[in-house]
């Protein structure tokens, strides 16, 4: 083996080990993501559980929990508007991201792939639907 050849396989190697570094830690990310997100307490997530934390723990009266029930629907709808807005950029980025990654796969690792592709984005639509009531 040459030189040049040596020097191009090392490279390939180096690449390789970076661009797996690239996919491992992305994946790595969403998962403890994930998890992170279904450790966090029901309260939080569901409105009309937040609601009855807030009311319990600051013991509020009915005219403050119908004031404070407003703000929080003011707030939701809010959110969905800016939701709204950048879902697409996010969309994108995740698409780009997904091409970048089909590029480096083997043949063998595409189907693969896809299936992973489709049980995170049924994952996060239902993480989604039930975080935003869409």
């Amino acid at each position: 083996m040459d030189t040049s050849q040596g020097s191009r396989k090392a490279f390939l190697l180096v690449f390789l080990v970076f661009v797996l570094g690239i996919a491992l830690g992305s994946v790595g990310t969403y998962v403890v993501a994930t998890r992170v997100h279904a450790a966090r307490p029901q309260a939080v997530r569901n409105p009309a559980n937040r609601m009855a934390s807030f009311s319990r723990d600051l013991d509020l009266n009915a005219e403050q929990r119908k004031q404070i029930e407003a703000i929080f629907n003011d707030t939701r709808a809010r959110y969905a508007e800016i939701r709204k807005q950048a879902d697409p950029q996010y969309e994108k980025v995740r698409q780009e991201s997904r091409e970048r990654i089909r590029r480096v796969l083997t043949p063998e690792q595409g189907p693969k792939f896809e299936e992973l592709l489709l049980r995170m984005d049924a994952e996060r639509r239902k993480r989604e639907s039930e975080e935003h009531g869409r």
